[in-house]
């Protein structure tokens, strides 16, 4: 065993006696009674799940929640509740409330790219699931996710498993540029489309010409821009899970993939694209006071007042489209995939949704029977992702899923965020879904690659400190940068780059790229 693991399985432990309630939960739950008994047990448990959201509160969940109780009280002797915390103060509240340990939270969820999952997982948060666990209280997620052959994915070096992943629902979350067909048309990019970072200043510089009252690009967070001329230009590929503050700084390249490297660092790439954005800025693709912007750009976009707009694949599938086509019939939105030129876009992290029981859960077994039948009941899969037939939703007659008549998005929503078990098999095509979806997905599955260090787990107690000084010179620089605002990029580049030195810049690279290379060995990847 390397110093690295077992500095690892020594900060796992640490975290279980901290929270003093793992182990004992877990030593609790060989006794326990499995799904097949649940009903034998005269008192139902209610059960308490974490999401990520804003709560809505137009009594459409309590609506659903009483019909779904029904069903698991039924069936397992249980009620779900959910605990939300919401967007305005995810980032802080969502950590404190997992290592409270107060056991009012038994269901989490968590994703290792976005949500902490693996550092949860070390400090004890989560409780360690054993397969004779899993076995007996969620056997068809077992058998799902075994056949997969998923559940390496979900260990510390411990070898316990620590959360369940939503593996088996296909998500492209690559950013991209969503733009006006029409407009690109007529601006005489080739088929309408924009295929490259050319194509997109070419399409800024037609509408900046010929659409008055048109603000190219309404946004107050332009730094989708130098991703794209980066990702389409370069091989670069962001390691996952070490940002720094607010920013991507660390990669590898496709064509020296164990090599930590950064190109807010190394190379030319950085110099090159911050050109390229001044050059955006100066034309006017936004507005003066970019950064200050306080407007809903994608409002904007639909009511023709913006040329782009930028966000994930599913948004642009799931949104975009039926929403530009009825509040701007013939606009023919397209979307630019950032890296496409490049074939440099990435599938999803199979644990970019996840499913954790809580340490601290009174009933650890209980929450897992819920789970498994939220994951794997269809009629309680409905409920929890759609909610009620006839009212939230409607099935037509070819199966896809529809609203009712004056059902209203933004009022009338369910607001589950259930992102931690959803599955292909009983998902439904929406009647609004981008009419070419599947040819989307299948266009980015013949060239998107796999991550290969989902569970590469970087020790960050050793760069803490100086990933944290890093952050603070990036924030002083990146937000100018990304907007286009320094006169001189270039020389605003080279400071940046000797005071990110100054913080410790080289010491950071080192300790990751042992890291790098232990993972390297041990998955005999050279």
């Amino acid at each position: 065993m390397n110093k690295m693991n077992k500095k690892i399985i020594r900060k796992a432990a640490s975290g279980l006696m901290l929270t003093g309630l793992a182990t004992a939960v877990l030593a609790g739950c060989s006794g326990g009674s499995s799904a097949g008994e649940a009903g034998s047990n005269d008192r139902t448990e209610e059960i308490t799940m974490l999401v990520l959201g804003d709560k809505p509160n137009n009594g459409r969940l309590e609506s659903m929640l009483e019909e779904l109780n029904g069903k698991l009280e039924e069936k397992v002797n249980a009620t779900l509740d959910l605990h939300y915390v919401e967007w305005a103060d995810w980032q802080t509240q969502y950590n404190v409330e997992l290592l409270s340990g107060d056991g009012s939270i038994d269901l989490i969820t968590t994703a290792t790219d976005w949500l902490y999952g693996w550092e949860n997982a070390q400090k004890g948060a989560f409780l360690p699931l054993t397969e004779e666990m899993l076995k007996e209280n969620a056997p068809k997620t077992w058998e799902q996710v075994s056949e997969f052959g998923d559940w390496d994915l979900t260990k510390l070096e411990d070898g316990n498993i620590y959360f369940i992943p939503e593996d088996n629902y296909k998500q492209y979350t690559n950013h991209g540029f969503f733009y006006r067909g029409d407009w690109a048309t007529e601006a005489g990019l080739p088929n309408g489309e924009i295929t490259k970072f050319d194509d997109l200043t070419a399409y800024f510089e037609y509408v900046l010409e010929n659409k008055d009252g048109v603000v190219p690009w309404e946004t107050n967070a332009p730094g989708a821009g130098i991703d794209a001329y980066v990702r389409g230009n370069y091989d670069y590929r962001n390691l996952i899970g070490i940002n720094v503050g607010n920013y991507e700084m660390w990669q590898t390249e496709a064509s020296d993939p164990y090599t930590v490297t950064s190109y807010l660092m190394e190379g030319n790439s950085l110099k090159e694209a911050a050109e390229e954005i001044k050059n955006w800025n100066d034309m006017g693709v936004w507005r003066e006071d970019v950064l200050n912007f306080t407007g809903d750009s994608r409002e904007l976009f639909y009511s023709g007042q913006a040329a782009v707009d930028q966000h994930h694949t599913q948004t642009y599938i799931g949104q975009i489209v039926y929403n530009m086509n009825t509040k701007q019939p013939g606009s023919d939105p397209k979307m630019y995939a950032i890296g496409q030129e490049n074939n440099n876009i990435g599938k999803d992290l199979k644990t970019h949704g996840a499913l954790a029981v809580s340490a601290s859960s009174k009933n650890p077994e209980k929450a897992l029977q819920v789970y498994d039948l939220l994951r794997n009941d269809e009629e309680c899969y409905r409920l929890i992702n759609y909610g009620i037939e006839g009212t939230d939703y409607i099935v037509t007659e070819d199966g896809n899923l529809d609203y009712p008549e004056g059902y209203d998005p933004s009022t009338d929503s369910l607001g589950s965020n259930f992102w931690a078990g959803r599955m292909d098999n009983f998902e439904l095509d929406k009647t609004t879904d981008a009419p070419n979806k599947d040819e989307i997905y299948s266009a980015l599955d013949e060239f998107a690659y796999d991550y290969p260090f989902e569970n590469l787990i970087f020790n960050k107690d050793a760069i803490e400190s100086s990933q944290s000084a890093m952050a603070n010179v990036l924030s002083t620089y990146m937000p100018q940068l990304q907007a286009g605002k320094f006169e001189d990029p270039s020389a605003e580049i080279d400071k940046m780059r000797e005071e990110l030195k100054s913080a410790g810049y080289d010491e950071v690279l080192t300790s990751l790229q042992a890291d790098m290379d232990t993972f390297v060995e041990q998955h005999d990847l050279k």
